[in-house]
Order: structure tokens, then sequence, then C-alpha cells
């Protein structure tokens, strides 16, 4: 065999191995430890959005969306989501945020997760979703809020955004926050950015209910 020949293969085995390890780094995670272990026998942990213009409680749903769901309390157990940004506001459509300090200096994130929109949780008003990049299984740390009934991001012949939970309280202070004035960022160039800073101050983890 020509020395030729045999570089060639030598090249052909390597770049095939850097793609498969590549592939396997970025495989979508399905457990999160941490999240997990927060009231893990609580199929409907709630929490608490303390903003900069009030207060909003989500109910989870670990029932339909155990990955996602686990994945989200991860970053509310680790203070992850405190004092971020609403960066994307489109009235009438979404409120996105989860990313971003008040600086727009982006947060750090862990790792992609599982696509789960296959779970019968539609993109209803007032549910939280997970966003994404086009890879359907590129879901992190950022989320939004549905503000009407956005069918358009459910499954179909397609991958859509997994909702993981709905909003049980604040949803007057959910409406205001999507009605704020928003511009492109001069200094980033990020489209549809409030005017004035919307802050996620806090993220709580609500207590477990207590039934007799």
């Amino acid at each position: 065999m020509s020395t030729f020949r045999l570089c060639i293969i030598s090249i052909l085995v390597v770049t095939t191995s850097f793609v498969a390890h590549s592939q396997a780094r970025e495989t979508p995670k399905t457990e999160s430890p941490i999240g997990a272990a927060v009231q893990q026998d609580n199929f409907f942990p709630q929490v608490k959005f303390e903003t900069s213009m009030g207060d909003i409680v989500i109910e989870l749903s670990r029932a339909k969306a155990p990955v996602t769901v686990n994945n989200f309390l991860t970053y509310v157990k680790e203070e992850e989501y405190d004092n971020t940004l609403f960066h994307r506001i489109i009235a009438g459509y979404i409120v996105q945020g989860g990313a971003y300090t008040t600086d727009f200096t982006e947060r750090k994130s862990n790792y992609k997760i599982i696509n789960e929109s296959g779970n019968g949780l539609k993109n209803e008003a007032y549910s939280i979703a997970m966003a994404r990049m086009s890879d359907p299984h590129s879901a992190k740390r950022q989320f939004f809020f549905n503000m009407k009934d956005n069918d358009n991001l459910d499954p179909g012949r397609r991958w859509g955004y997994t909702v993981f939970g709905s909003v049980i309280e604040g949803k007057e202070v959910l409406d205001a926050i999507s009605l704020v004035d928003t511009r492109v960022n001069p200094e980033i160039g990020f489209p549809d950015t409030p005017v004035e800073n919307v802050v996620l101050k806090r993220a709580i983890i609500m207590p477990e209910p207590v039934f007799d």
C-alpha cells in the first residue's frame, strides 16, 4: 500500500474519531441530579419569580416534563436566574428570559437537554416553555412565557418547544411585562429589548404543600 494512501486513511480515521467524540460530548442530557433532588416526590413543584414589576408563581409539571423541570430547578436551586433580564419581549407573543445579567453579560449554561415537546402540554397563554436553537435538543437555561395560544410552537411534523409549567399567580404582572416599550438595543443589537430593564430579581422554590 502506498505511503499516500496510508496518510489518507490515517486522516479519515482521526477525523471520524473527532466527529464521534464531538457528537458524544454534545449528546443532550436526560438527568439533572440537583434538580431531581428538589422535592423529589412532588410532581408539581412551584417556583416564585420576584421581578422588578411584581411576583409571578409558576406550577411546574414534573409528571409531563421531568427532564426539563429538573433542569430548570437546578438553575433555580443554584440561584442562576437571580438578577437576570427578561431580554426579549414581543407583545401578544412571548416574554423571554433566563440568560443575561442586567449589563447583558451572558450567564453560564450547563448542558443541552432532550426535547420533551411531545408531552401533551401546549404552548397556551400563560404557559412556560424552554427556548432553544434550531437544533430541537439545544435547550439549556433560557425560557419564555407564552402570551397567547402559540399553536405554531407546538410539535407536529417537526419538533416543538417544550412546555413544562404554567402561571398560577401573577398573570396581571406578566401582562404588564409583556406591554413594556421595546427597541433594538443599540449596544448589542438585540431586537425586542425593553427600553427599561425588566429584572428577575430572585427565583424561589416554594414550600412543598402539605396535605392532610
